[in-house]
């Protein structure tokens, strides 16, 4: 590898680590992220910090676990305690650039240039996730499991317009290594894909998972109160199911030809013996896993994710099975830009395990959630073929996923692996303080709440809520920080909101 190489690193937005071709799934087509993973080390057991965008997000650019910086869920966002890795290598000389999604908070230094970076929910909080004792349901999240197609171009080909004319302009204009951060929003949910590749994947006998009601009716309550909050305790008709997967699955098919077209541009430029390109996706997408959709659990659909390094250097085609996390990539990237390392950093440095299968893996991966849905604070660790969960105030969950890769025994309580189990649990609690961070994340969400109450007032928090909460929860939770406040919606007249199908309202003021 030539000293201090470019870096080209692409994330995607909730693609799960089995829908790919390189991973051996049977229907998804993606011949260039395939081409990029006979070139270079596919990381098999690759975990994000948590299962949702934000915090996931605010992780992959700092190497700290969310929780370091404050960033919880989608209403709380990185604080800028800690820097990011584009700030710590464009320090050391690097010329850092980047299109897309970020969901920082640009009132801090995300220590990249570029013109069209995303960081939605810094000025437009989930709203959802500030609900969590009690939960709260969101709405439209049943409906939303569905697929259509679409006639229009993704906006992801825009950003991949976009860093093709950077790359045009860096390859001939820099003498100084470069990085760019391309943050991808496919296949992120709606599950609407361009006619042609909806069109093909509908015509597929697409499987879908046919959840045993034993494993719903044994399932571990956080996971139940989450279906609940997502509306989906009734099961999604099969037909509804499979046009959802021909919409993630074309979704995921365009995002691959995006990919090629910037590798391509890469060895056009002669750039390509320069620059290590990196793909990989902020979280995991359920696909009706375990009878749950979306993300926001620590179960492997959700937080198990893609991930390919290619370069010079790196060796073609290898495999490596060992579990590595987001934060252990963020310290491979600070090792090759010869950046300085900031005091706190939890990532343990993949250059050895990249150069060599013999080399050495981090010892465990760790992930947390404290999003919407979520009615106490999980944590997982990884360590081998063991993965162990705890759930704050709750039952814990450890499952052998080289016996059990979907998660369907729970050997939390089998004696014959309890040491794994106190093991496990021993190397959690010096990693985190579980329970501090599950309080410390509740009150993050609260005075998020509280101050978006002062900012908008009882009948703006009402209007604010109304469109995901629906009528009723918006007024009862209103009423709960506004107890003075027993409104009623100010539209007499047609409403967008999901309760109501834009039927007239009748007996409200």
């Amino acid at each position: 590898m030539p000293d201090r190489p470019n870096v080209l690193f692409l994330c995607s937005d909730q693609h799960g680590y089995r829908y790919t071709g390189y991973a051996g799934h049977p229907t998804v087509r993606t011949p260039n992220l395939d081409r990029l993973a006979s070139e270079g080390v596919v990381f098999e057991n690759a975990y994000c910090a948590s299962p949702v965008c934000t915090p996931s997000r605010a992780s992959m650019l700092t190497g700290v676990y969310p929780s370091d910086v404050g960033s919880y869920c989608n209403s709380t966002v990185w604080d800028g305690s800690h820097p990011t890795w584009g700030s710590l290598i464009r320090d050391a000389g690097y010329r850092t650039w980047a299109t897309g999604k970020f969901d920082l908070d640009p009132a801090h230094d995300v220590g990249f240039d570029g013109t069209t970076h995303s960081h939605g929910h810094a000025g437009s909080p989930d709203i959802t996730s500030l609900f969590r004792r009690p939960l709260c349901y969101r709405l439209a999240e049943r409906p939303g499991v569905d697929g259509r197609s679409r006639d229009e171009d993704h906006r992801d080909g825009n950003l991949a317009d976009e860093a093709q004319t950077f790359l045009q302009a860096e390859a001939t204009g820099s003498e100084d290594p470069w990085a760019a951060w391309v943050g991808f929003s496919q296949p992120h949910p709606p599950f609407t894909a361009r006619t042609t590749e909806y069109e093909s994947y509908l015509a597929e006998n697409i499987q879908v998972p046919d959840v045993d009601p034993g494993e719903r009716e044994d399932q571990h309550l956080i996971f139940e109160r989450l279906r609940a909050f997502k509306r989906l305790g009734t099961p999604v008709p099969t037909d509804r199911k499979r046009r959802a997967r021909a919409g993630y699955y074309g979704m995921i098919t365009k995002l691959d030809e995006y990919i090629g077209h910037l590798v391509d541009q890469l060895r056009a430029l002669g750039e390509w013996e320069n620059t290590v390109v990196i793909y990989t996706s902020d979280h995991g997408e359920m696909l009706g896993e375990h009878g749950l959709w979306y993300k926001n659990t620590l179960y492997e659909d959700a937080a198990h994710v893609p991930l390919v390094v290619a370069g010079p250097g790196i060796p073609a085609g290898e495999r490596r099975t060992d579990p590595v996390g987001h934060v252990d990539l963020i310290r491979t990237i600070l090792e090759w830009a010869d950046a300085d390392l900031p005091a706190l950093n939890r990532g343990r440095s993949l250059t050895s395990m990249i150069a060599d299968d013999t080399g050495d893996a981090p010892p465990y991966v760790y992930a947390e959630s404290h999003s919407e849905g979520n009615c106490s604070g999980s944590f997982m660790i990884r360590r081998g073929d063991w993965k162990y969960i705890h759930v704050t105030w709750y039952e814990d969950l450890l499952f052998n996923l080289a016996e059990d890769p979907e998660e369907t025994e729970n050997r939390i309580n089998d004696p014959e692996v309890s040491h794994v189990r106190e093991e496990l649990r021993e190397l959690l609690f010096d990693t985190v303080d579980p329970t501090q961070v599950t309080v410390d994340a509740f009150t993050a969400q609260e005075e998020t709440l509280a101050e978006l109450g002062d900012k908008l007032g009882a009948q703006g928090l009402f209007e604010e809520l109304r469109g995901r909460l629906g009528d009723g929860q918006a007024g009862a939770l209103v009423n709960r920080e506004f107890p003075e406040w027993t409104g009623q919606p100010t539209s007499e007249d047609y409403l967008d909101s999901p309760n109501n199908s834009g039927k007239r309202r009748s007996g409200e003021g």
